[in-house]
């Protein structure tokens, strides 16, 4: 089964976040608490963690891309 990584809301005002930085990559294993991707917001560089264990199977942008708030940014197979 896939499990969707979606953009998080980080702040009360955001509407987009910038990926500065992808940590893993396609094929690789994740487990809980795995530092998925940073992103950039107005005031901060935050790390996204994984809530999912399994296969990252799927990324749909890359480092610089900006991304909205809830739009899916990977899948994982668990």
């Amino acid at each position: 089964m896939k499990k969707t990584i979606t953009m998080p809301k980080l702040s009360a005002n955001m509407e987009t976040g910038v990926l500065v930085s992808i940590n893993k990559q396609v094929g690789d294993s994740v487990k809980k608490g795995d530092v998925l991707f940073e992103v950039e917001t107005e005031k901060v560089v935050s790390e996204v963690e994984s809530d999912e264990e399994g296969i990252l199977v799927k990324f749909f942008f890359k480092e610089g891309d900006s991304v909205k708030v809830d739009e899916v940014i990977a899948e994982i197979e668990v």
